[in-house]
């Protein structure tokens, strides 16, 4: 299947497309665990590049984002911070009930790696597959993601941090075969660590089994989107 998409991705991207990553839970790092000093979403975008990234409860120094890769328990100073220092959230108790609602299941096993697609033989493990994509390119992730989706939340934006609407809510939902894929990155903490034209893309692991189904008839190889490419690889 990887190689498959490979040649339909780049098909249809074209060569300026950044690769996606595939992420999910192991016994094995794929990579050396090296101290994440600050938000974790710069060191994932770097995944792009080609190196693995491995991710643990002892390299993880965020609360949050410990909590949202479910290695640990939610901090209790998490909900005042989020509220009265960030102002993502009017009142500590939306808060609470917000990650009380996501119901996170801590992992049982003790490493998260994100790997370039192209580096890895197989998805067996994967819990999502993460795309770092400009308006442009996102354009045609929505187009084939609601190609054979008709529901409402066939592409969802909702409050996150960065990591949690990378990794979460993916691995949510992938966890109980479900069909929506997540727009993210609208967190202003972890914009900076990103190009500024950028969000994210995440497609749960089961679904993109499925989509893979329908990316030939998809609107990615018609007419309207062979312009998007060009401007995509800068060809006008």
């Amino acid at each position: 299947m990887i190689q498959t998409f490979l040649q339909k991705y780049i098909e249809a991207f074209g060569k300026a497309a950044p690769l996606p990553i595939a992420f999910g839970y192991s016994h094995a790092p794929a990579a050396e665990v090296k101290k994440i000093p600050r938000c974790m979403v710069g060191a994932i975008r770097r995944v792009c590049d080609g190196d693995p990234l491995t991710l643990s409860a002892d390299n993880i120094m965020c609360g949050g984002g410990s909590l949202y890769t479910a290695f640990a328990p939610m901090q209790d100073r998490i909900p005042t911070f989020v509220s009265e220092t960030e102002h993502y959230k009017q009142t500590p108790e939306q808060v609470k009930q917000y990650i009380r609602n996501l119901d996170i299941q801590l992992t049982e096993k003790p490493y998260l790696n994100f790997v370039r697609i192209d580096k890895m033989s197989a998805l067996d493990d994967s819990e999502g597959i993460l795309f770092f994509a400009t308006p442009d390119i996102l354009s045609g992730l929505c187009s084939w993601a609601f190609y054979d989706n008709d529901a409402d939340d066939a592409v969802s934006i909702r409050f996150a941090s960065g990591c949690c609407s990378i990794v979460t809510f993916a691995t949510i939902e992938n966890r109980k075969q479900g069909r929506s894929c997540f727009i993210g990155l609208l967190d202003p903490s972890a914009r900076p660590l990103v190009p500024p034209d950028e969000l994210t893309f995440t497609i749960p692991a089961h679904r993109f089994r499925k989509m893979m189904q329908t990316i030939d008839d998809s609107a990615l190889f018609r007419k309207a989107f062979s312009a998007v490419k060009k401007r995509i690889n800068h060809e006008i």
